[in-house]
């Protein structure tokens, strides 16, 4: 079975990391560096901003749910693109905040449509890019201007997850935008790109006033000292980590050449995966990979997430494709669907 539903990265562990994995689980019985303050200093270093504007935690999703518990609240509401990451209107529910979900424009975020959206209730944007599941690149110029166009007091949170596997150049620079306008957050990860993804570290970097009730929080939401120890380590890989991401871009844009070969509508992405707006046939689809042992995720009702795997699992993705097609007739893209509440 191959597992393309997750996002994952199949490239083998970055070099170092199991090392570090083993040589610091000898010591998980130690307090040690219980606040992070060493990976917050390195990845300060390499961001190029004081410590006080950075806080390491136990993943981008956690980091998520800190800076909404800190940001938002009852009375408040929250935009953000839909679909974009499924689990936005949950971890703004769960800051008692209300969650307010602004459509694709086909695959890309309606940016006039959001600063239009946005009331004297609004607290923040959060912003996915590249934007997950569609795989769209916001350039800098477009994120610049609806930044500008919001009123001062909307804080802008913008969710790189995957922008390791975008294309050289094109995605939006948030941190250069947080480093001269307060308004502005960035939150990371190395769950992708660095192969992390079970052991749960990210960071959030901003200006003080915006990352300082989060580190508030540190004591309760650590980072581990295996996963601080993996991460310093992946950090020291960063030409490596590199040079996979773009392995696997490689490989995606693969897949996307092959489906569109087939006749399929397969948007540009410039994450680690695939998006497959089938329309009517978007569970037909997901269910014929699965009855051969791919698996595949629909998305909100809207389309197929198909994840980045090894050369192998992709081109099974390929031939189930190939027979899917000409077996099933050509579906049209359907639109956004509301999303739920």
């Amino acid at each position: 079975m191959y597992e393309l539903s997750l996002n994952e990265n199949h490239s083998a562990l970055l070099p170092g990391v199991a090392r570090a994995v083993r040589d610091s689980g000898e010591r998980v019985n130690l307090t040690l560096d219980a606040l992070a303050t060493g990976l917050t200093e390195e990845l300060a270093r390499r961001l190029g901003l004081p410590p006080t504007r950075v806080v390491a935690g136990p993943g981008s999703g956690a980091l998520l749910q800190q800076f909404l518990n800190a940001h938002a609240g009852p009375g408040t509401e929250v935009l953000h693109a839909w679909p974009s990451f499924e689990m936005y209107p949950l971890l703004i529910r769960n800051a008692r905040a209300e969650p307010v979900a602004v459509p694709l424009t086909g695959q890309e975020h309606d940016l006039t449509a959001m600063a239009a959206a946005v009331t004297d209730r609004t607290r923040m944007v959060l912003l996915c890019n590249p934007n997950n599941p569609t795989g769209e690149v916001l350039g800098h110029d477009r994120l610049r201007d609806f930044v500008a166009a919001l009123p001062p007091g909307v804080l802008v949170l913008v969710d790189e997850a995957y922008r390791e596997f975008a294309p050289p150049g094109e995605l939006a620079d948030a941190m250069a935008l947080a480093k001269e306008d307060e308004r502005v957050a960035v939150v990371r990860t190395f769950s992708k790109s660095h192969g992390l993804l079970g052991l749960r570290v990210g960071h959030l970097a901003g200006a003080e006033a915006v990352v300082g009730p989060l580190r508030r929080m540190t004591p309760f939401f650590r980072v581990s000292t295996v996963a601080q120890a993996a991460a310093m380590a992946a950090l020291e890989a960063e030409d490596v980590m590199r040079e996979r991401c773009a392995e696997v871009a490689r490989e995606r844009d693969r897949v996307r050449a092959g489906l569109l070969d087939l006749g399929l509508r397969v948007p540009p992405s410039g994450a680690n995966f695939l998006w497959l707006p089938l329309g009517e046939r978007n569970k037909a689809f997901v269910d014929h990979l699965a009855a051969h042992g791919v698996v595949v995720r629909e998305i909100a009702g809207a389309g197929v997430r198909v994840s980045t795997g090894t050369p192998e699992a992709n081109d099974a993705v390929l031939a189930l494709a190939k027979d899917f097609v000409a077996k099933e007739p050509t579906a049209q893209e359907s639109p956004a669907p509301e999303c739920a509440g």
